[in-house]
């Protein structure tokens, strides 16, 4: 790859091995790369641990999302979704174990797929993109068994609350739609830009970030990053960071969110912004949680470089990794 992709490079998706040793993530140009943590975070590590063990292109499209179960790397490309084994990854095989493409209604366009889950309770894949609707694919068979419909505009983000058994997806449309996985039914719709608390017209109404956290959930992108009672379905906390947020998470005690802008925000959960934590990338998409094992805690973060930054302490940047 030479200079001039390297300067445009953005880091999209991330996504850790199930034993949390090795790192993947994907780029706007289809490619994976894996990195080997216990390689970049040992004592003796060189300038050659923070290089990928592995680097493959993966889709024709931005990889815009990475997933991994107990054994496999899940990537989505432009309308599809490939799994790679982790034990062949590790080995250094770059053959894909399987592809496999919604069903849309029109072939003329390709959909991207922005954002997948995974449903513990029945091993369902919960993809979401831009052909508006959420696709559910079963694990075991390959076979997609449902299309929730309800969106007017493309799917950002979706996440999964457990003991509901409930999808929660946000859209360009500025709505989050909770759905009951058991039952493929819409059980609410929260139009977050039309609280004017969390409203910035200015930037648009679309959600690009979602988390859930027992009965509370985080949501961003145009409007403000907030948090909301879902008992009550109401606001509680409004985060004042003054760029677009894409991609937030709960943390002990704390929120984690990054977007426009070089840094990692940890935000208090009454609405107070604690810190913000200097990063490589001038802006970003992406943050993950290491949270496997001990050995291996990590924070990474990427975004509009070809760097990923890499936290063993989450409050300043220990290095880099590189694609």
């Amino acid at each position: 790859m030479g200079p001039v992709e390297l300067l445009h490079m953005s880091v999209f998706s991330q996504s850790f091995s199930p034993c949390g040793r090795f790192l993947a993530a994907g780029n706007n140009y289809g490619e994976i790369a894996v990195f080997s943590l216990s390689a970049a975070l040992s004592p003796d590590a060189s300038q050659a641990s923070q290089k990928p063990i592995l680097n493959f292109t993966a889709h024709d499209g931005p990889v815009f999302s990475l997933l991994s179960t107990d054994t496999h790397l899940l990537s989505a490309g432009n309308g599809e979704i490939s799994a790679w084994s982790w034990a062949e990854l590790i080995k250094k095989s770059t053959k894909a174990a399987w592809t496999r493409k919604p069903s849309y209604e029109t072939s003329l366009e390709i959909p991207e797929i922005n954002a997948m889950i995974i449903n513990p309770k029945d091993n369902s894949l919960i993809v979401g993109g831009g052909d508006n609707n959420i696709h559910i694919m079963d694990m075991e068979t390959g076979i997609f068994k449902s299309v929730l419909k309800g969106h007017t505009d493309y799917i950002h983000c979706l996440c999964f609350k457990e003991r509901e058994e409930e999808i929660l997806s946000g859209g360009e449309d500025g709505a989050v739609r909770i759905w009951d996985s058991r039952t493929n039914r819409p059980v609410h719709c929260i139009e977050v830009f039309k609280y004017e608390e969390c409203a910035r017209p200015q930037f648009g109404k679309w959600i690009s970030c979602l988390a859930t956290d027992s009965d509370w959930m985080l949501c961003g992108g145009g409007p403000s990053l907030s948090l909301w009672h879902l008992r009550s379905m109401s606001p509680t906390s409004v985060f004042p960071l003054p760029g677009c947020q894409r991609e937030a998470v709960f943390y002990q005690d704390l929120i984690m969110s990054v977007g426009e802008g070089p840094h990692v925000s940890h935000c208090l959960h009454g609405g107070t912004v604690k810190a913000q934590i200097p990063c490589t990338p001038s802006s970003l998409n992406t943050l993950a949680l290491n949270l496997k094992n001990t050995e291996h805690r990590v924070m990474t973060v990427g975004g509009s470089s070809h760097q990923i930054d890499v936290f063993t302490n989450f409050s300043y940047r220990a290095f880099s990794l590189s694609f």
